[in-house]
């Protein structure tokens, strides 16, 4: 499929550090084009302490029309929303942005909702379930709500800032409709393990979890993208666990984006 340039061409770029693994910009453009979108997502590299600078490049550019946001910016800009959906309010996170028509980003977070289709999509089954959580930070945080939305019945949260996890746990149990609690990261008896740390994205990484406590019963998902079969997955293959890695995840979002920026 041909993928148009010229001068009417609008641009979202995909904002992260490291972004080298980031599929979104190849899968996004593709998926704009099929709905008849003149945009482009490229990828663009953001160091933390540049966040505020490369933002206001990026907002004095017209043709800059949303945004892609991931690791490890999720929180921080936040704060340079103008407006936010009720999700990202509650959780003080944003992974896409688009201009309001003053000019202004307004935000909102899906990586939740695509990381829990991405589930379903590969025989995961949400519903009155047990999950383990691994990881408080904005993927994390989106993936709690999400699965609360989905019906699951319990959910516990690890990561290894406590005061984060409680922070998050606090938050979801104010939604009153999941058994929600903190603990640590051993997985045995839960129906699911996720994985919303950043272990994975280097080989050297250690395992989130103790591999020898997996079993088949168990489903495995990792938010990782861009380093196919990460460590996590690759144990869980071989413990016999069915499990969805980040590519899967980024796959069951694109629809979804693609919804937020230029509706239905």
């Amino acid at each position: 499929m041909t993928i148009v340039l010229n001068g009417e061409t609008l641009l979202i770029p995909i904002i992260g550090d490291p972004i080298i693994y980031a599929k979104s910009p190849e899968w996004m453009s593709a998926t704009f084009n099929a709905r008849g979108q003149n945009c482009l997502c490229v990828p663009m590299q953001v160091r933390k302490p540049d966040l505020g600078t490369a933002l206001a490049g990026l907002s004095a550019m017209p043709n800059v029309t949303g945004l892609l946001v991931t690791m490890p910016h999720k929180s921080e800009i936040f704060h340079h929303c103008a407006t936010v959906s009720e999700r990202s309010r509650l959780l003080e996170a944003v992974s896409v942005m688009r201009r309001n028509p003053d000019g202004g980003w307004h935000g909102d977070i899906l990586d939740g909702k695509s990381f829990v289709q991405a589930q379903i999509n590969h025989g995961a089954w949400p519903q009155g379930g047990r999950a383990l959580l691994l990881g408080a930070g904005g993927a994390g945080s989106a993936i709690g709500i999400a699965f609360i939305d989905a019906g699951l019945g319990e959910l516990v949260i690890h990561d290894v800032d406590a005061d984060r996890s409680e922070k998050l746990a606090r938050k979801l149990r104010g939604l009153g409709k999941t058994s929600i609690s903190t603990g640590g990261a051993d997985p045995t008896g839960f129906d699911m393990l996720c994985n919303a740390t950043p272990l994975g994205m280097a080989d050297s990484d250690p395992l989130p979890i103790d591999a020898s406590q997996l079993r088949p019963d168990m489903f495995v998902g990792d938010v990782i993208a861009g380093h196919g079969e990460t460590a996590l997955l690759r144990a869980a293959r071989k413990a016999g666990c069915r499990t969805a890695n980040g590519d899967q995840m980024v796959e069951a979002v694109l629809d979804i984006t693609a919804d937020f920026f230029f509706g239905t």
